[in-house]
């Protein structure tokens, strides 16, 4: 087992129709295949080779990060820190000038070298338009770092629960169901069955036109058997897109902190779906389309895996949806609350401010 923890500041300059896949034309090795990690890098190497996938060297994380400069910080989750960077075209021959966001992993974190391992064999050999793209890694000593593409609107979690941020409109949120469920689709149909086995609204990176990215395999696994626990998944994703909550919300009163076991059985009821969809879409969106997201979400939560669709039939459902337009109720006007109008009138000269800015 690797040993260690790498730290920025430590480096030194030293079946219905299949789904389309950009398959690599090798054999995919497995996690057994890199047991040993005396070899490992050379093991990676060697099986990645023609996979396009890049590894790099501390001395070059260090140029892209910009010697890892703290406002090129992104986050930190289980995995470790994360930058972005900027893959300049004069590093290497081969590489593009291009955006990037480089994961550490902390070893003292929630994730370890298995997961990051599991990263790079999945990433390094899966291909599709709704997969993080894995540009490359770095396995040098302890240091185990990973580069992907920059995914500027960040995680779906971000953009569908960040208070302040501006509500994601039905039609982004259809494109976003749709594009995750090809993903999942993708990896459930390889020759080579993949089982997700995380996914979640923090796990759907986004673009700037919010195509969704499938993020983090650290949990993945080779196998055909538990495809529906990915599909259950997908429902409470799903969920979560119609009804702007989290899965679980303890802020809430005691009935409604868990989501699917409050709205599940309000899924099916066409005259009942109103009371749970998001407020914050303020009634634009496609009533038919709703229902019939709803009714979807309905089957993929079944308590009965073998009654759950399977994703090729969740992506057939779905695909009409994001031709439904959205219902257009007139331009959105906030009032402020009459108690708290005194108090945001601002001086002559001053910026006024909302009731919730400090």
């Amino acid at each position: 087992m690797v040993s260690g923890c790498f730290k920025p500041h430590e480096v030194s300059a030293t079946k219905p129709k299949k789904m389309e896949t950009k398959q690599t034309s090798f054999q995919r090795l497995s996690m057994s295949d890199l047991s040993n990690p005396s070899t490992l890098s050379e093991d990676l190497s060697i099986s990645l080779a023609g996979s396009n996938i890049h590894i790099f060297t501390l001395p070059e994380l260090k140029v892209i990060t910009q010697n890892f400069a703290s406002s090129n910080f992104l986050g930190e989750g289980g995995f470790g820190p994360v930058h972005k960077g900027f893959i300049d075209d004069k590093l290497r021959p081969g590489l593009k000038a291009q955006p990037v966001a480089v994961k550490f992993l902390d070893l003292d974190g929630s994730q370890g070298h298995r997961e990051w391992l599991a990263e790079v064999i999945f990433l390094g050999q899966l291909r599709h338009p709704h997969l993080v793209k894995l540009i490359g890694y770095c396995c040098e000593e302890e240091h185990r770092v990973l580069v992907y593409e920059y995914m500027p609107r960040g995680s779906l979690e971000n953009q569908l629960f960040r208070r302040y941020s501006v509500s994601l409109p039905w039609s982004a949120r259809t494109k976003i169901a749709l594009g995750a469920a090809k993903g999942l689709a993708f990896l459930h149909e390889s020759e080579k069955p993949v089982i997700y086995r995380d996914f979640k609204a923090s796990n759907i990176l986004l673009d700037s036109d919010y195509t969704p990215k499938l993020s983090d395999f650290g949990l993945a696994k080779d196998g055909h058997l538990t495809s529906r626990s990915d599909v259950y998944s997908f429902g409470v994703v799903l969920l979560e897109l119609l009804t702007g909550r989290r899965s679980v919300d303890k802020n809430r009163p005691q009935r409604e902190q868990n989501l699917v076991e409050w709205a599940r059985p309000l899924l099916n009821d066409p005259r009942k779906l109103s009371r749970i969809m998001d407020p914050r879409l303020e009634g634009q969106y496609s009533e038919t389309g709703a229902q019939k997201a709803a009714a979807l979400a309905y089957q993929c939560l079944s308590h009965r895996p073998k009654h759950r669709p399977s994703m090729s039939i969740v992506v057939s459902i779905l695909d009409p949806l994001k031709d439904f337009e959205d219902i257009p109720i007139g331009p959105f006007v906030y009032t402020v609350p009459t108690e708290n109008l005194k108090e945001n009138v601002s001086k002559e000269g001053e910026t006024r401010k909302g009731p919730d800015e400090e």
